[in-house]
């Protein structure tokens, strides 16, 4: 999952963007762009005159506008989680989480199975613990009971499990 800073950098130059665009369109379409005083003017006279004299602005301007609006949707697809990799293990989520039933404050656990169709598949088991909780211990017993419980119950015992403990602030 993308840190929540990268979202906000990413929103916050879309939307500068998207209001530079705006107030241009808006600009051309009062014919402001052209006659403003010296120091009223938003544009240099020089650019101003070329711009608003050449047809091409406009498609140039609506071609940049189709590329922000499909990298805007791609990335919020993927924030969605489509076009995550593997399928969710409900089993396994479940067991993960009787597992850990003495960890106090366990927000987040899932596990999914990685590469079913490649025949290479293994197991990513996610976690997300308070600040207080004893990493030490829940990484134990994550490796001597419930991994290999999981890996039972899911596949089989030669499946392969990557573990991300995330310890929140």
């Amino acid at each position: 999952m993308r840190q929540y800073g990268g979202n906000r950098l990413g929103l916050a130059v879309v939307g500068a963007v998207l209001l530079i665009a705006g107030g241009f369109a808006w600009l051309r379409g009062q014919g402001q762009l052209r006659g403003l005083s010296p120091r009223a003017r938003v544009l240099p006279e020089r650019t101003a005159d070329a711009l608003s004299g050449q047809p091409w602005v406009p498609w140039l301007v609506a071609l940049v506008l189709v590329v922000l609006a499909l990298v805007t949707l791609r990335w919020l697809l993927l924030s969605l989680g489509w076009g995550r990799f593997g399928t969710r293990s409900g089993t396994g989520t479940a067991m993960l989480c009787v597992g850990l039933k003495d960890v106090e404050g366990l927000s987040r656990a899932a596990v999914r199975v990685l590469g079913e169709l490649e025949g290479a598949a293994r197991l990513r088991i996610s976690l997300s613990c308070p600040p207080g909780a004893d990493v030490g211990a829940v990484v134990g017993k994550l490796d001597r009971e419930i991994v290999g419980r999981i890996r039972r119950e899911v596949r089989d015992d030669e499946l392969g499990a990557v573990v991300r403990i995330h310890v929140r602030r």
